[in-house]
């Protein structure tokens, strides 16, 4: 028996559409949008994004994501304006004992590292 995949249930605070549009600016691809709930995508690594607001469990979730170049990711982000966009915090790529990683506070107020 093997463990086939990790889809985290990801808030997306009060406002579920933005998030969605926000994370399909990301790269994401929506594969099925059903009830509050829907399927995102990139490149195999998929969660499921849920209408969900609450701001204490938002803001002490994080979610981690290998990506294969951490300043190509910024450059893109804040080429599209994401930040002006969704209100959206992102940081510049900074040196980790773990690798370089970007930071974005989504909508919801959750962590996402990207890391290189």
């Amino acid at each position: 028996m093997q463990f086939l995949s990790l889809e985290p249930f990801v808030p997306s605070g009060s406002e579920f559409e933005k998030s969605k549009l926000f994370f399909q600016e990301l790269g994401f691809a929506v594969n099925w949008d059903v009830g509050g709930y829907a399927g995102l995508e990139k490149d195999g690594c998929k969660f499921i994004l849920q209408q969900y607001e609450n701001k204490a469990f938002a803001e002490n979730f994080m979610v981690s994501v290998k990506v294969s170049n951490a300043a190509e990711f910024y450059r893109s982000v804040t080429e599209k304006k994401l930040p002006e966009k969704y209100g959206i915090r992102v940081s510049p790529p900074k040196k980790q004992p773990y690798g370089l990683e970007v930071n974005i506070i989504d909508i919801a107020g959750v962590c996402w590292h990207f890391v290189e």
